[in-house]
């Protein structure tokens, strides 16, 4: 997993509330278990027309928007089913920063777990990055994970609260198995003492 600092990149403006799972990426994408490729499925259904061309006014098809690195949503963010699809498909896109007012539980902690800093800010302070993202390609947000704080175009500077543990897998590219590799040598030394103990088992 890529550790994740800071960034400073483009933000699509998604101010619809309650984009559940299944908005993020239809059932029918979830039969692959690779991380990779997930993608170009992002948001499908408003994406595509029933053709699989893509519709000109959704906000990811618009040219300035299609290197978005930061997605600026409205409430509830992520809610319905549980699927890890969700994030691995909007990290693979190229996404890596989702701020908005709430987010569902599951979809919340799965983001950190797959290299997404999830930001929830207060619905006013989301609005003022919502227009500062507006502005399209030329307005670039800022993210500072270390210090906490989201600076806009324009110069405002939001503080917001992540957990410190989070915080710290994060920052050092950990996911559950990173965290695990962590610990080796203590795993290790524990093996070689049980297999001299039980050599039967």
């Amino acid at each position: 997993m890529n550790k994740f600092t800071t960034l400073s990149g483009i933000a699509a403006p998604m101010p619809l509330i309650n984009i559940d799972t299944d908005m993020i990426i239809p059932k029918q994408f979830l039969k692959t278990i690779k991380r990779s490729g997930l993608g170009v499925n992002l948001f499908d259904e408003m994406r595509y027309d029933d053709d699989r061309n893509e519709i000109p006014d959704f906000v990811l098809n618009k040219p300035q928007y299609r290197e978005a690195q930061i997605l600026v949503a409205g409430d509830n963010f992520g809610c319905g089913s549980s699927r890890e699809h969700a994030p691995w498909a909007i990290a693979d896109f190229g996404i890596t920063c989702v701020i908005a007012p709430s987010f569902a539980d599951i979809f919340y902690n799965n983001c950190f777990k797959n290299g997404i800093l999830p930001i929830v800010l207060p619905q006013e302070q989301v609005d003022v990055l919502m227009k500062d993202a507006e502005k399209g390609a030329n307005a670039r947000i800022e993210v500072d994970l270390e210090n906490q704080n989201i600076t806009s175009s324009d110069g405002d500077t939001f503080t917001f609260e992540v957990d410190a543990f989070k915080k710290h897998c994060l920052m050092n590219g950990l996911d559950d198995i990173g965290l695990t590799m962590e610990k080796a040598a203590s795993i290790d030394t524990f093996e070689a003492a049980a297999e001299q103990s039980r050599p039967w088992v």
